[in-house]
């Protein structure tokens, strides 16, 4: 952290991560359950919403303990915060774009299997902005995995198969799932850290107390 990060912004920046994540990872869950036709629904969408609202409380509880935390703002800091603001915005705007362009090609050649995965790709993709705009280095590691993730199962695994009479969309569940399973473990990571970052503001807080 440098001289001028201010850390309440900080915590409730990290916290925001958490949210995304547990929002998004609830998401791609939903469409691995999706590509699983009905088997074993109720106890996957409990689990994942159990995980998603577990990540959610790790937020409200950074944001809350946040509040003491300095909040005073020069104007550098608010400069740089006026635009990452607005580069999120961009990219979040450019993601949507790109994946509904994706759904429209998918759609009209008929080809729907492949919007899963490449919708996969291209959330991948957006976490390498993310990751230099805000200076987590975590989300590097993330948008990789989102990237290979499809990739890989595009190149080894069937589109379809039958289980016990049962039809599985294969890419759906093992795209979702691992998807999710990637947001919610960042999720976990950013959440990590913002407490370290809560832990680190209370020491210096302590410090200056004994100065």
């Amino acid at each position: 952290m440098s001289q001028t990060t201010l850390p309440r912004a900080a915590v409730r920046g990290t916290a925001a991560g958490v949210i995304f994540m547990a929002f998004f990872g609830t998401l791609w869950a939903g469409i691995g359950i999706r590509g699983m036709q009905g088997w074993g629904f109720l106890v996957l969408i409990i689990l994942s919403l159990l995980i998603g609202v577990l990540l959610l409380i790790g937020a409200i509880v950074l944001i809350k303990k946040s509040s003491p935390l300095s909040n005073e703002v020069i104007k550098k800091d608010r400069e740089q915060w006026r635009k990452k603001n607005i580069w999120f915005g961009i990219i979040f705007s450019l993601e949507g774009l790109l994946i509904a362009m994706a759904s429209f090609i998918c759609a009209s050649t008929n080809h729907l299997d492949l919007f899963v995965p490449v919708m996969a790709l291209i959330v991948g993709a957006h976490f390498f902005p993310l990751a230099a705009l805000f200076q987590v280095p975590t989300y590097y590691i993330t948008g990789t995995f989102l990237c290979l993730l499809p990739t890989l199962v595009m190149l080894t695994f069937p589109v379809k198969t039958i289980i016990s009479d049962h039809h599985i969309m294969v890419w759906w569940v093992s795209v979702g799932f691992g998807s999710a399973l990637i947001l919610w473990g960042t999720g976990i990571i950013v959440c990590v850290r913002g407490f370290r970052l809560l832990s680190m503001a209370k020491n210096v807080a302590d410090n200056d107390k004994w100065r």
